[in-house]
Parts: C-alpha cells; structure tokens; sequence
C-alpha cells in the first residue's frame, strides 16, 4: 500500500483536477501546487470556459500558488501536472523558478520535449511518468470521444 502523501497521492489530485476539466469539456489536465507537503493550489484546464488560450492548468496553478504564498517565486514547490508541460507553460513555469515539475504523462506533439530542453529554470528538477497509464488513458479517452 502506497505511503500516503508521495508523488503519486499528489498526482492522485493532479488527476481529480483533470476529471473535473473533462466534465466541462475541457482537454482534461490538472494540476497541483505542494509546498511543504500540503497543496496550496490547485487548477485544470480552463481555455474553452474562459475563452483563453493561456487558461491552462500549469497556469493557473502558477497564480494561484503565488497569490497564495504571496511572492512570485515557487523554487520551495513542487508541481504535479497529468501531462507534459507545452513551451508556454515551461517557459512560465521557469519564470516561476519551481523547485521541481513533476508530470504523468508524455505530450509528444506540444510537449516542451519538442521545443526546448532549457525552457525550465536550471535549477528545477523534472521527472516524468508518475501514474503515466491513469494520465495517458484520460486524456487518449478525452481525444478518441471527440474524432
């Protein structure tokens, strides 16, 4: 039985999130801000609610996680997200200078892979693939409904 409070208990709720996206019909991503064990934010995707290209659920955690700690920097966080991040997101993210990234599931089309290693801070650690299959089933469901 897995200890509770590891990185998959945090991308347990990063998938809630996502589950809630996909039930406004948005691509079901979510995400989750942890900052000494404890989440202090939490997002999914918004862009179809908000009209908004930017609303997605990296994003949003971001603003959430900082209006909350009230300071702009995130290196003492973790971010648990159920896919890759895009370039844009990276890119926020590095701004952000999060302490680590951590994500489910592989974008191999709009990933940051794709685009640019360096996109994240130097100093943030990224690890991939914690609850891949849960996370890549959501949203290859989320696709396979709407063809």
């Amino acid at each position: 039985m897995p200890e509770p409070f590891n990185d998959e208990y945090f991308m347990n709720k990063a998938l809630d999130e996502a589950k809630i996206a996909q039930e406004k019909g948005e691509v079901p991503v979510g995400a989750v801000v942890v900052a000494g064990g404890k989440i202090i934010a939490r997002s999914h995707n918004l862009t179809e609610t908000l009209n908004d290209v930017t609303a997605h659920a990296e994003m949003i955690a971001i603003t959430a996680a900082t209006n909350f700690l009230g300071g702009k920097y995130l290196d003492e966080c973790i971010l648990y997200v159920t896919l890759e991040p895009c370039i844009m997101c990276a890119g926020a993210l590095g701004w952000a200078q999060l302490g680590k990234v951590i994500y489910g599931a592989s974008d191999d089309k709009k990933g940051y892979h794709k685009y640019s290693e360096k996109a994240f801070h130097p100093k943030t650690k990224i690890q991939g693939g914690i609850l891949k299959n849960e996370c890549s089933d959501l949203i290859s469901g989320f696709f396979k409904n709407k063809r």
